[in-house]
C-alpha cells in the first residue's frame, strides 16, 4: 500500500513538471502558395494534438521545449523542429505535395517561375492551340500585386541592380508582358492563315460546316476589330479567336492593329488593378489583398467566364424561341 503511495506521487510530481514545462507559442501556417492553413497536427513529447487557427488564421499550440517537434498536415510534407526554433518565429511554411490543380493556381507560376514563365503563359495562351486551360486574367491580376518581386528576379537573372520604383516595374513588366500577348496572336493568326484555304475544302462533318467559315468570314469583315478586343478578355475565347481571324483571312493590318489594342488593355488594366487595389485595400482596411488570393481568383474566374456562359444559354434560348 505504501509503494502504491509513493508510485502514484512519483509519477504526479513526473507529470506535473512535464506539464509545467509546456509553453504555448503563438504561430501562423502558410502553405507555398501564401494560402492561410485552418487546421494542423503537432507531435510533441510523444502526443499528437489537432489544433485550428483562430479568427485572425493564428494557432496557439502548447510544445515542451526539450522535445523534437513535428508539424503535420494532409497531403502537406512534414517539418520536423525545435521547440527553441519555433519560438523564434512567427509564420511556418509547410510545402503542399503537387497535384493538377495547382496549375489553375497563378501563385504556382509565380513561385516557380517567376516573370518568365508568366510570359511564356501569356504567349501560350494565344500562340499555342492547347493554352486555352491556362490562368492568363488571375494570373496578370496576381502579378500586379507581386510586381516589385517579379521584376527584381528579372533584373538579378541579367545581374542588374533592381531600380526600387513602383512605376518603372509597373511599366516595365507591362512592356514586357504585351510583347509576349501580341506575339502569341501573331502565331495563333499565322496558323489560322495557314490552316484557313485547306479547311475551305474539307467535307461537312457533325462538328465542322463550311457554313460556319462563311459566317465567321462575315462577322470578322463586320465586327472583326471589337472581337480581337474583346476576346482578350474572355477565357478560352481568346485562345481561338487570332485562330479564327486568320482562318476567315482577316486584313493582316487591321488585325495588328486591334491585336496590339486588345492585348496592351487587357494586360493594364489586369496588373494595374491588382497592384492599386492591393495597395487600397490596406490602407482603407489594414489588411492584404495576398491574404485572400483564393477568394479573388474565384470571383474573376466568375466574372471573366460569366458573359461567355450568358451568351451560350441566351443563344439556346433564342433558338428554342424560333423553333
Amino acid at each position: 500500500m505504501f509503494k502504491r503511495i509513493i508510485g502514484t506521487a512519483i509519477c504526479f510530481i513526473v507529470s506535473f513538471s512535464v506539464f509545467a514545462q509546456e509553453e504555448d507559442i503563438r504561430l501562423q501556417f502558410l502553405n507555398q502558395y501564401e494560402e492561410t492553413l485552418n487546421n494542423i497536427t503537432i507531435t510533441n513529447a510523444g502526443k499528437t494534438t489537432d489544433y485550428f487557427a483562430d479568427e485572425n488564421g493564428f494557432f496557439t499550440i502548447k510544445v515542451t521545449p526539450s522535445d523534437s517537434v513535428v508539424i503535420s498536415h494532409s497531403g502537406y510534407s512534414n517539418i520536423a523542429s525545435s521547440a527553441t526554433a519555433l519560438k523564434e518565429k512567427k509564420t511556418i511554411t509547410l510545402h503542399k505535395d503537387f497535384s493538377w490543380k495547382d496549375l489553375m493556381n497563378p501563385m504556382f507560376y509565380i513561385i516557380n517561375g517567376g516573370l518568365w514563365l508568366l510570359l511564356f503563359i501569356v504567349f501560350a495562351e494565344t500562340g499555342l492551340f492547347v493554352g486555352f486551360f491556362l490562368p492568363g486574367d488571375s494570373l496578370l491580376f496576381v502579378a500586379g500585386i507581386y510586381s516589385s518581386s517579379l521584376m527584381h528576379e528579372f533584373f538579378k537573372t541579367f545581374g542588374v541592380g533592381h531600380i526600387r520604383n513602383e512605376w518603372i516595374d509597373l511599366l516595365l513588366m507591362t512592356a514586357l508582358i504585351s510583347l509576349a500577348g501580341v506575339i502569341g496572336n501573331m502565331v495563333g493568326y499565322w496558323f489560322g492563315r495557314r490552316i484557313g484555304p485547306a479547311m475551305y475544302n474539307w467535307k461537312d462533318r457533325f462538328l465542322f460546316k463550311r457554313k460556319y467559315l462563311n459566317d465567321a468570314h462575315d462577322f470578322y469583315e463586320k465586327h472583326g476589330g471589337g472581337a480581337i478586343i474583346f476576346a482578350r478578355f474572355l477565357p478560352i475565347i481568346r485562345t481561338f479567336a487570332p485562330i479564327v481571324a486568320g482562318i476567315v483571312q482577316m486584313d493582316r493590318k487591321k488585325f495588328m492593329f486591334y491585336n496590339i489594342v486588345g492585348c496592351v488593355a487587357w494586360v493594364v488594366s489586369m496588373i494595374f488593378a491588382g497592384h492599386f487595389l492591393q495597395i487600397w485595400v490596406r490602407k482603407q482596411f489594414g489588411f492584404e489583398l495576398r491574404d485572400h488570393l483564393e477568394m479573388i481568383i474565384i470571383i474573376i474566374v466568375v466574372v471573366t467566364t460569366l458573359p461567355v456562359a450568358w451568351k451560350l444559354l441566351s443563344g439556346k434560348k433564342t433558338k428554342k424561341t424560333t423553333a
